[in-house]
C-alpha cells in the first residue's frame, strides 16, 4: 500500500462537535499532517470547534469528494453519521476514537500520532463495507433511508409488546410478539444486535441478521439470511406506537398495516484498517476476551 499512501495528498478531518476533547486532538492531527507536506481540510461543523486553520468545505459529502482520506474523530455514533453521508464515495474513512467502546473507531486518540506514521508508510488495508436501505410508504409518505449498522422497528414509550410479521424473499418467516426487531448489516452485528443476543458476524460475510428484541416466544432466535435477500417487516398491532430507526436515528412512526422493505444498498463505504489489526483482534480487545482455563 506504499504507492497508495503516496497518493494521499489531501486529508479531511471530521470531529464530534459535542465532544470538547476533540478540539485538541483535531489540532494535533492537523499539525502532524501538515508537517508531512499534506493539505488539511475540514467541514463547517468541525471548523466551528476552533483551533484549526485549514480550508473549509460545507459538509461531509463535499469533504469526501475533495480529499483522499477522511479521519473521523469521535465515537461510533460520529463514524456512523459520516459513513452514511459519505457512502458511495471512493474516499476511505479511518476512525480516531474519542468515545468509549469504539468498534468502528479503531485508533485511540493517544495512539493517533503513531497511527499516522504507519499510515504514511503504507501500513494499512482497505475494506469495503456494505450498507443496507429501507423503503416503504407510511400513511402515504414515502420512506427511503440508509443504515451502516442496522434498522430497528420497535415500540415507543408504551411498555406493551408489538406484533410484527416478517417475510424473506417473498416467503413468510414468522410473526414476532416482542419489544422490537433489529435487521443488521454484517458490520452491525456487534452493535444493538449483539446486545439483544444476536450472533457476532464477520463484517466481510455477505449476510444480514434478523434479531428480535425481548421476544415473548423464547425460541425466537436470530436468523441469518443472504445479504441479497429482501426482508419485509409489517406492523400488525394497532397499538402501541411503533417506530422505525436507522443507526439509532429516528426515521418515522409506523401504524398497523405499514410495511418496510429492507435490503442491501447499492452504495458501500470504504474503511481503512491499520496493519497488524483485524476484526478478531478488535473483538478480543473491545470485549475483553482474555481466555481462561476452566
Amino acid at each position: 500500500m506504499k504507492k497508495l499512501a503516496k497518493k494521499i495528498k489531501k486529508v479531511g478531518l471530521v470531529g464530534n462537535t459535542e465532544k470538547p476533547k476533540a478540539q485538541a486532538v483535531l489540532a494535533q492531527a492537523a499539525k502532524l499532517i501538515e508537517a508531512t507536506g499534506r493539505k488539511v481540510f475540514c467541514d463547517a461543523g468541525t471548523f466551528s470547534l476552533g483551533g484549526l486553520s485549514c480550508e473549509v468545505v460545507p459538509d461531509t459529502v463535499a469533504l469526501a469528494e475533495k480529499v483522499d482520506l477522511v479521519l473521523v474523530f469521535g465515537g461510533d455514533g460520529t463514524f456512523l453519521r459520516v459513513a452514511r453521508e459519505a457512502a458511495g464515495q471512493p474516499t476511505p474513512l479511518l476512525g480516531i476514537n474519542i468515545g468509549s467502546l469504539g468498534f468502528l473507531t479503531a485508533v485511540s486518540s493517544i495512539g493517533m500520532p503513531e497511527a499516522l506514521k504507519r499510515l504514511w508508510n503504507g501500513e494499512f488495508t482497505l475494506e469495503s463495507r456494505a450498507l443496507i436501505e429501507a423503503t416503504g410508504h407510511f400513511e402515504k409518505s414515502p420512506i427511503h433511508a440508509t443504515a451502516f449498522n442496522d434498522f430497528v422497528v420497535s415500540r415507543g414509550i408504551d411498555s406493551r409488546l408489538i406484533n410484527l410479521e416478517v417475510c424473506v424473499d417473498g416467503e413468510f418467516l414468522t410473526r414476532y410478539r416482542c419489544d422490537g426487531l433489529i435487521v443488521s448489516s454484517p458490520t452491525g452485528s456487534t452493535a444493538y444486535s449483539l446486545s439483544a443476543g444476536g450472533a457476532i458476524i464477520h463484517p466481510q460475510a455477505a449476510v444480514m441478521e434478523i434479531t428480535p428484541i425481548c421476544p415473548h416466544t423464547l425460541t425466537n432466535q436470530s436468523v441469518i439470511v443472504s445479504l441479497n435477500s429482501c426482508i419485509k417487516v409489517r406492523v400488525i398491532s394497532p397499538r402501541p406506537a411503533t417506530i422505525l430507526s436507522a443507526d439509532a436515528q429516528f426515521i418515522s412512526e409506523m401504524v398497523a398495516g405499514d410495511e418496510v422493505t429492507i435490503q442491501r444498498s447499492s452504495r458501500s463505504v470504504l474503511l481503512m484498517r491499520l496493519g497488524g489489526t483485524s476484526f478478531f483482534e478488535t473483538l478480543r480487545r473491545k470485549l475483553h476476551w482474555s481466555g481462561a482455563n476452566v
